[in-house]
């Protein structure tokens, strides 16, 4: 792990955080062929929050592609993914906010099945749509 990836590593174990279960270096495997498993390995998991931190370095300015596909199949596992700089983490409490208010943003987010939904299926499922989508 990296210096900054130990310091966010400190605030976040032990359940330190919201009291919350974090794992590092958490492994997902997104696709098996020829009994040959591929996976990339995530810097921190939650999994009560389904919550994905990523701790970037500048090899990341270089990889933006690369980062978005990865988005895109942990997306497509139901998870949120939450970056952060570095240089971010110089300041911890700054970080530790950032990550609360994102966990906020999941626990008040629709579930993934209901994001894309009609009005009418909020409204069967007793669901409260997003703002400018009105149940009639």
């Amino acid at each position: 792990m990296t210096g900054s990836e130990d310091l966010l590593w400190a605030n976040l174990r032990n359940r330190k955080f919201l009291n919350l279960k974090f794992l590092r270096q958490h492994p997902f495997i997104y696709q098996v062929t020829n009994n040959r498993p591929y996976y990339f390995i995530a810097d921190f998991y939650c999994a009560e929050k389904k919550l994905v931190i990523e701790v970037d370095g500048k090899i990341h300015d270089f990889q933006v592609e690369e980062d978005l596909h990865r988005e895109d199949i942990l997306r497509s596992l139901d998870l949120h993914i939450l970056r952060i700089k570095n240089e971010e983490v110089e300041d911890i409490r700054k970080v530790m906010e950032k990550i609360k208010k994102f966990i906020d943003e999941i626990q008040n987010s629709p579930p993934a099945h209901l994001r894309c939904a009609s009005p009418s299926l909020f409204k069967r499922e007793g669901g409260t749509p997003p703002a400018g989508l009105g149940v009639s």
